[in-house]
Parts: structure tokens; sequence; C-alpha cells
């Protein structure tokens, strides 16, 4: 692969693989899986809050 590919698409692709982790831990896990999808699924979400929030900052 390509630099320029996988600086326009290497973090939405890892993000995509994570929630995809997430989902699946969240629907066949209990216990540790449930802790497993939490951070898996909100990892995401964070990234995204904190880009909006650095990007209002300039």
């Amino acid at each position: 692969m390509s630099p320029a590919f996988l600086r326009l698409w290497g973090v939405p692709i890892l993000l995509g693989i994570l929630t995809t982790v997430g989902l699946v831990a969240a629907l066949l896990g209990d216990g540790m899986w449930d802790a497993v999808s939490a951070v898996a699924l909100g990892l995401p979400v964070l990234l995204g809050i904190w880009h909006s929030l650095r990007k209002q900052g300039r």
C-alpha cells in the first residue's frame, strides 16, 4: 500500500476494525468481553470528540 493511501484511509480503517471487534465482543461475549466491547466502542467516540474540540481551538 502506498503512503498516500495509508495517510488517507489508515485511521478510518483502524476505527472500523476497532468498532467491529467491539460489536462482536458485545454480541458473543460476557463478563470481561463486556469491558472489551465498551472500550472498543467508546474509543472511536472519544477520538471523534477530541478531534472536533481540537479543530475548534484553532
